[in-house]
């Protein structure tokens, strides 16, 4: 009996390990499939999830790199240096020689490690020239050059704007990283398209996420243009050469002073006028004048009419006696 007790015992044992083994294998596989459920509905949705953990990792690598040292967290980045400032200068200077003076400034651009971006010139005589040079040179020789341009000549103006763009790089940064993120999904997701329908809809929603990815970049490397290589616009006026800016004036005198010079533009538009008229009213209104007089002389003078004889008188009649 002990033995036959035992046999028993070990086979529910068995039966339980096996009956134990296949319920864990069950709740695996279960396990499995929800999860492949659960990463084909979030790459569904767009990787929702997967841009703003991509974002928010990008943007907290930039803050830790940027801070300085002993800030505490979320401390902002106080330091020049390390900020995207876009420089931009104008500045207008009288000089003897324009051409000379153009080269001069030509030559100092390229030593800051610069070029001209532009180069305009009006001249009518040498000392009316003007020449206007759009320089583009290293933010940090900005202020050098604005020096040296101001020594070429008599500065008769100077014009410096900054903008800060740090936020808006930043900004720029963490959508790209967004962006990317989704393109990587949209990637994946046509990879595992089975319907010419889902790939069709999905190669289309690449190109929009892909084109969306491009014009951020775009921008982003047009900041980075603009806060590298400064601009200045310089206008190089010869000794007689009018300023291009006037003032506005206003009041009673300016007023009839413009009036006047109405009046006197319209006089002369309306004379200029009648001189072109002129030869064609001597041309034509002499005959027609001539032919009008000799019409109305025509119709003045009476008509001749023969006279008309009186009948005889009729005798009258004598009554009977």
């Amino acid at each position: 009996m002990t033995t036959m007790g035992a046999g028993m015992d070990g086979q529910v044992g068995r039966r339980r390990g096996a009956l134990l083994a296949a319920t864990t294998l069950a709740a695996a596989l279960a396990l499995t499939g929800c999860g492949a459920g659960d990463s084909g509905s979030k790459d569904t949705a767009g990787s929702a999830a997967e841009a703003p953990a991509a974002n928010g990792g990008e943007a907290g690598r930039d803050a830790a790199a940027g801070a300085p040292e002993g800030a505490g967290a979320g401390a902002p980045d106080l330091r020049v240096d390390q900020r995207a400032i876009i420089y931009t200068g104008t500045m207008r200077v009288q000089v003897d020689d324009v051409d000379s003076a153009a080269r001069e400034a030509t030559a100092v651009v390229t030593r800051a490690g610069g070029f001209v971006g532009g180069d305009q010139r009006r001249s009518a005589d040498d000392d009316d020239a003007v020449a206007e040079l759009e320089l583009r040179v290293p933010a940090a020789k900005f202020t050098d050059v604005v020096e040296e341009m101001a020594k070429l000549g008599r500065q008769q103006s100077r014009e410096i704007d900054t903008q800060d763009v740090t936020e808006e790089t930043v900004d720029l940064d963490a959508r790209i990283a967004s962006q990317r993120a989704r393109v990587e999904s949209a990637r994946r997701l046509l990879a595992r398209a089975s319907s010419i329908t889902d790939l069709v809809s999905l190669e289309n929603e690449l190109g929009r996420r892909e084109a969306d990815l491009a014009s951020l970049e775009a921008k982003k490397r047009r900041l980075a243009d603009l806060t590298a290589l400064s601009t200045i616009t310089v206008s190089l006026a010869g000794p007689k050469a009018k300023a291009t800016e006037e003032k506005a004036e206003t009041g009673f005198l300016v007023g009839l002073r413009g009036g006047w010079k109405a009046f006197v533009v319209s006089m002369t538009v309306l004379l200029t006028v009648l001189g072109a008229l002129l030869p064609w009213l001597v041309a034509l209104g002499v005959p027609l004048t001539v032919l009008l007089v000799v019409v109305r002389r025509r119709r003045k003078t009476p008509a001749l009419v023969a006279p008309v004889s009186a009948p005889p008188p009729v005798p009258a009649a004598r009554s009977a006696p």
